[in-house]
């Protein structure tokens, strides 16, 4: 991939949009969408890294109300030409097909590399990643993760469900936000973005997840960058085809 001179490639993540209450989550929603405005006139490309809902569930023929304002202008850009790609987060991961087919946007669900301007790239949402979080990485396998599970949550009314998926989405991100703070070295991510290193040279390592603002040089050559979150940061990560910066938006 190959950023034009003048053009720059913009990532962000966990905007966790319907939290705590929908008056207060809509003042964040059209802050991102004017980030968005912004950003769109020089952007090459857009990586949305996760969790941009605290949750979402697609039915075959029902999405969760809300958001009008973020979809409308993600699909504006990708309208216009502006390659976007979601990566699905552990508050979103059952998205289906309505990003693709109804926003344009690409949807990728496993950690990626990429390779821009030469420069190596991984990327993801950054959940289950790294040691220790191993309730998560069972729950992950063996419930949000899987198929019958999924299935037969469609099954139970809108209504119903998305209040449900709401209160357990809350609960989670409360329990999670207990775990993997304090020193950055000694963060998972940290110690993931480490040990990849000893296998494979990676430029930057991009993730979300944490909502804790992070830029650490893992080397002489190699950068970790956590890109925060807009609920209380309003973070995001800048690449111009040479360096990657973090930025926060006011």
């Amino acid at each position: 991939m190959k950023v034009e001179q003048g053009k720059k490639i913009y990532f962000a993540s966990d905007n966790h949009l319907g939290i705590p209450d929908s008056r207060s989550s809509l003042v964040r929603e059209k802050k991102f969408v004017k980030w968005l405005d912004t950003i769109k006139t020089d952007a090459h490309s857009i990586y949305l890294l996760g969790d941009l809902f605290d949750f979402w569930f697609e039915y075959k023929t029902v999405v969760p109300k809300g958001f009008v304002r973020v979809l409308g202008k993600i699909a504006e850009i990708a309208d216009s030409g502006i390659p976007i790609y979601f990566f699905a987060g552990n508050h979103d991961m059952w998205v289906r097909d309505y990003f693709q087919s109804e926003l344009g946007v690409k949807v990728i669900t496993e950690p990626q590399e990429f390779i821009i301007n030469e420069k190596s790239f991984l990327i993801g949402h950054g959940d289950g990643l790294g040691p220790g979080d191993i309730s998560y990485k069972l729950m992950k396998k063996y419930v949000t993760g899987n198929r019958l599970f999924r299935w037969l949550f469609g099954w139970i009314h809108p209504d119903i469900g998305v209040k449900l998926g709401q209160f357990l989405s809350r609960e989670k991100k409360i329990m999670s936000a207990k775990k993997d703070l304090g020193d950055v070295e000694n963060q998972w991510l940290t110690q993931y973005c480490r040990k990849k290193l000893e296998a494979n040279h990676y430029d930057y390592f991009i993730f979300g997840h944490s909502h804790i603002p992070v830029d650490v040089e893992l080397s002489a050559e190699s950068k970790y960058i956590n890109l925060g979150d807009w609920i209380t940061n309003f973070t995001y990560a800048e690449f111009d085809g040479e360096n990657l910066y973090l930025k926060k938006f006011d």
